[in-house]
């Protein structure tokens, strides 16, 4: 990208954090676009990357770089304006102290590869699939997360889920969502018991180390302090509840995990917002071994499909069940995994028949 393309594919991402409730990062990434197309540091420190493809969403790469230093503690006149490590939001100040960061770090700035988040609250518009799925069939659930990064949300039954009409989940758990749904939650009275839990992902992050959780909390947007909160406290979860992380692709891990049915147990594949980084043909191989693993399902070795990415306005929660079911959207959500909002569901369970 040329410097006008990348100051509008930054103008967009603030688009985007406008939305989703960060004047702090919409406040810079439009100070940082201007600071572009104006050849200034920002583009100095940006051009080696700006042929990076698309969607590896340079911008946040970028801020994340940042934030991660303020949480080091490299930066101590920026942190008095991140919210994160307890500063206070002051936009023309903090383009100020942002600038001053960069001039004394712009030569040996490393920027990540990738985006890493494990977004936890999206658990919430994943709790009607899952529960449902229990609900479905009486085995142990055998969890396969594809895109996981620290695999936060195959832990997902180890938080607290509340709403003023009940509750589900482990009741001394640290992570507590409340109030997530905007219309009466899915039904409560659901035991679940996970019998594995296994993720891939190209740059898995280990979050038992200070590296691991350094890496997740930069890409928490620095203003967005419940969140933040929250996922110190998953990492705290994941640290005591054991999952297996994989280096590899979603192609040729689900192709080895679901090569033959596992009796026993309901099979569920899941992820969240990790299509959006795939191409065209990959998002086509990982249906095409989705159905063909889904063909060789049986009421003794079930297999599940949930997934939660974006849709015509936010994101849509999609759920199919084999053998023989069809893929139907049972909720649409907010990209954080707010506003909940459950579609009926009347699938049947697993051990009958399905036309």
């Amino acid at each position: 990208m040329n410097q006008h393309e990348l100051a509008n594919a930054i103008r967009e991402q603030c688009g985007w954090c406008e939305r989703l409730g960060s004047p702090l990062y919409h406040t810079l990434l439009l100070r940082i676009a201007d600071d572009i197309e104006s050849s200034g540091l920002c583009w100095k420190v940006l051009e080696p990357h700006s042929s990076d493809p698309p969607r590896s969403l340079l911008p946040l790469r970028f801020l994340g770089a940042i934030h991660r230093l303020v949480l080091e503690g490299q930066l101590p006149d920026l942190a008095r304006f991140y919210p994160s490590v307890g500063g206070t939001l002051d936009p023309d100040q903090t383009w100020t102290a942002f600038l001053r960061a960069l001039e004394q770090h712009a030569q040996h700035l490393s920027l990540p590869a990738t985006v890493q988040t494990n977004e936890v609250a999206r658990c919430c518009a994943l709790l009607p699939g899952f529960l449902e799925i229990a609900r479905s069939t009486p085995l142990p659930l055998r969890l396969l997360e594809i895109g996981c990064s620290a695999g936060l949300n195959l832990r997902w039954d180890r938080y607290r889920y509340e709403t003023d009409r009940g509750a589900w989940g482990d009741g001394d758990s640290p992570v507590v969502f409340t109030n997530a749904f905007t219309n009466p939650p899915p039904e409560f009275d659901v035991p679940v018991s996970i019998s594995e839990r296994r993720g891939c992902d190209l740059n898995p992050i280990d979050p038992s180390t200070e590296d691991g959780r350094l890496t997740l909390l930069s890409f928490i947007w620095a203003d967005q302090t419940e969140r933040f909160h929250q996922i110190s406290k998953a990492i705290d979860v994941a640290r005591q509840v054991p999952a297996s992380i994989a280096r590899a692709g979603a192609i040729e891990w689900l192709e080895s995990e679901l090569a033959t049915p596992r009796p026993g147990v309901a099979t569920v594949v899941f992820h969240s917002i990790v299509m959006l980084y795939l191409d065209h043909d990959s998002r086509d191989a990982i249906t095409r071994i989705l159905a063909e693993a889904g063909a060789r399902a049986t009421a003794e070795a079930p297999l599940a499909w949930l997934s939660m990415e974006p849709g015509e306005s936010e994101t849509d929660v999609h759920l199919t069940l084999w053998p023989g079911a069809a893929r139907r959207r049972i909720a649409t959500a907010g990209y954080h995994g707010r506003n909940v909002l459950v579609s009926s569901c009347d699938l049947q369970p697993l051990t009958e028949p399905r036309p």
